[in-house]
C-alpha cells in the first residue's frame, strides 16, 4: 500500500546514527544520502524510508508511530539494544504483548526528534 515514509528530522547526523542502527539490524542500509536527506531501503536509489532535514520539523500528534516489521525475536532485540546506544530513548522494552495477541513481540522506542518507533514481530 505505501511506496515510501518520509520523516522530517531537525539533526540529519543525529537521525541517521539512530535509523542506521535501528533498521540496519533489521536488514536495511542507506541507499541514498545528500545533505538535505537520507534515504533507507534494500535497492540503491530506491528508498522506502527517508529522513528530510527540516528546520521546523516535528512529529506528528498522539497516536502517531511507525512500526517497522522484524523476522525474528532477536531482530526487535538488536534493534531496540542498537537504537538505545545512540540516544533513542525507551518507550517500551522489547516482550510479548498479549494484549495485541498471543505472538505479538514488540519494542518501543523515540527518536532523537520525537517519533514514536515500534519494531514488531508477530508469528
Amino acid at each position: 500500500m505505501l511506496h515510501h515514509l518520509s520523516l522530517g528530522v531537525k539533526n540529519l547526523a543525529a537521525a541517521g546514527e539512530f535509523y542506521d542502527a535501528l533498521i540496519g539490524a533489521l536488514g536495511f542500509r542507506r541507499v541514498f544520502e545528500d545533505s538535505s536527506a537520507i534515504g533507507y531501503g534494500l535497492v540503491d536509489g530506491k528508498d522506502l524510508l527517508c529522513l528530510k532535514l527540516r528546520a521546523d520539523a516535528a512529529p506528528p500528534g498522539a497516536g502517531f508511530h511507525v512500526a517497522f516489521a522484524a523476522a525474528n525475536v532477536a531482530e526487535v532485540q538488536t534493534s531496540h539494544q542498537r537504537a538505545l546506544a545512540v540516544g533513542g530513548r525507551d518507550n517500551g522494552a522489547p516482550g510479548l504483548r498479549p494484549h495485541y495477541g498471543p505472538h505479538y513481540y514488540a519494542a518501543f522506542l523515540i527518536d532523537p526528534d520525537g517519533h514514536h518507533i515500534e519494531v514488531v514481530i508477530n508469528k
